[in-house]
């Protein structure tokens, strides 16, 4: 039975490898840890921004890819990383203030398990009933329009996490310039690595500025030495709250956009037919959310960091994947990593999230962009314009004494006025 549900994967070791082919085994390994470090810069920024622990991140995103290498088959190349569309959301449900451990991690648990049990049920239906009924619940402009919500609703979270004293904000400012001209002048391989490089030279700059010049306040590096190498990082577990669940369960429709986007890459990628797996895809992207949210993580979501590498690369084999998975779960074993990453300083988490947060933005745009959708139709602009503006301004509503923020009022909005004028236009 397992022989026919996972594919044969036949040796190749030039050209284009596509997802049923595999490598030799020292460079399936070698490519599996590329994976790694393309995923690293996100899954981690994640955490970090909602107060989670970045080792459960990362060890929940190597579990929750293993978990979808073997729901879909092994049919799917796809790497399974902390979402950020759950970073708004978790931070009003907490009331997060930016800095330090969340206190209330397990209130925005219940709303990632249930987040990720709404997610299996859509990938349930969608596996008997085909992906048709998703398309058109969410065109590309209810998804644009959404996805740019989740950026633009995240705005005042990440300037105000640029600092409160001058010099932590002009600090930020270098920092901001810093990643802009990493993500400009930076070619081949290092250019993926944007994120990271840019995140390196301004931790050095920083350094050099408090603890050898003495401005701000300088990098605590005692808790990086008494680290241990190796420990089980501190799980937590959900704390059942009918407010966050409502409040983060939307997030849904964002998964399904994403995870559908990508497959639909990778098909023009591989010209291959993924379509079949859509169902799968959504499940196991489900259950590795479910997973996450029991012990104290992020929700995940398919990386389209790890498809551009793919593409870049030409090499989509499958096995990778659960390479980069094993590595993964290996770094969230390890206390000394995630005090390297707790190391980062405030002023620069908040620049990173600027350039973050205004990339979600944009990709809502691009995918209007790459989609052809025409914004000079008066059903189009009127979806988009209330939904921007809605999603944007955190325009709140209460619905049967639980409150829907501002990003899950836009998401309901966007696919409800679409739904709406589409009557018109059939009668």
């Amino acid at each position: 039975m397992l022989k026919n549900y996972f594919p044969a994967w036949k040796l190749k070791q030039e050209g284009v490898i596509a997802p049923d082919e595999r490598l030799p085994l020292s460079q399936t390994i070698a490519m599996g840890l590329q994976h790694v470090v393309i995923m690293f810069g996100s899954t981690v920024l994640a955490p970090l921004l909602m107060g989670l622990n970045p080792n459960i991140a990362v060890l929940m995103s190597g579990i929750g890819t293993l978990v979808f290498f073997f729901i879909v088959g092994g049919q799917v190349p796809s790497y399974l990383g902390s979402s950020f569309a759950f970073i708004g959301v978790v931070i009003a449900a907490t009331g997060y203030s930016g800095s330090g451990p969340n206190p209330n991690i397990g209130i925005a648990m219940s709303g990632v398990v249930a987040c990720g049990v709404v997610y299996a049920l859509t990938g349930l239906i969608v596996m008997k009933t085909g992906v048709k009924w998703i398309e058109k619940l969410m065109p590309p402009v209810v998804t644009g329009a959404v996805v740019m919500v989740i950026g633009l609703n995240l705005a005042p979270v990440a300037v105000k996490g640029m600092g409160t004293t001058s010099f932590e904000h002009w600090y930020a400012t270098a920092a901001l310039l810093i990643i802009g001209f990493a993500a400009v002048y930076l070619r081949g391989f290092l250019q993926k690595l944007l994120m990271i490089v840019g995140i390196l030279i301004s931790y050095v700059v920083y350094w050099m500025l408090t603890n050898v010049l003495g401005f701000g306040k300088p990098i605590d590096f005692s808790a990086i030495q008494n680290a241990a190498w190796l420990g089980v990082p501190e799980f937590t577990a959900p704390v059942f709250d009918i407010d966050a669940i409502v409040l983060i369960v939307p997030v849904v429709v964002i998964l399904v956009a994403e995870n559908l986007g990508h497959i639909k890459a990778v098909n023009v990628m591989t010209h291959r037919n993924l379509d079949p797996y859509i169902g799968r895809a959504f499940f196991g992207d489900g259950i590795a959310t479910i997973l996450a949210g029991f012990a104290g993580g992020p929700g995940v979501t398919t990386y389209g960091e790890n498809i551009g590498v793919m593409a870049a690369t030409r090499v989509y084999s499958t096995l990778i994947f659960p390479v980069a998975a094993c590595f993964a779960i290996l770094l969230g074993f390890s206390p000394k990593f995630g005090a390297v990453i707790q190391s980062i300083p405030g002023p620069l988490l908040g620049a990173v999230s600027v350039v973050v947060f205004g990339f979600i933005a944009a990709a809502g745009a691009r995918i209007w962009v790459e989609s052809k959708v025409d914004l000079s139709t008066t059903r189009n602009l009127i979806v988009v314009a209330i939904t921007l503006i809605v999603g944007t301004g955190d325009f709140s509503l209460t619905i049967a004494g639980f409150n829907l923020g501002g990003i899950g009022t836009a998401t309901l909005a966007a696919i409800g006025l679409n739904l709406l004028f589409a009557l018109k236009e059939n009668y």
